[in-house]
């Protein structure tokens, strides 16, 4: 399970769902600057209070880290 803590205006946000969708992941993407409850789920999880935060089976990765998220998913080479 992928879940993607972002808001509309964060580009790095946008880049890893573009990278998700180019790799065919699914994915949850959760809008925290409209849901109170999820950003402090993320806050939570990351330690941290900016987006993106992507939570892979459990696995944290705060911003957009190509090669952590590569490697929580088993991918190889494929780069956005």
């Amino acid at each position: 399970m992928i879940t993607v803590y972002s808001t509309p205006a964060c580009p790095w946000c946008h880049k890893i769902k573009e990278f998700l969708k180019s790799n065919n992941k699914e994915f949850n993407d959760v809008d925290v600057s409209k849901d109170k409850a999820k950003a402090m789920e993320m806050i939570e999880k990351s330690g941290q209070l900016g987006v993106p935060v992507t939570d892979v089976d459990g696995k944290i990765i705060v911003g957009f880290n190509q090669d952590a998220l590569k490697q929580a998913l088993g991918l190889h080479g494929k780069d956005i």
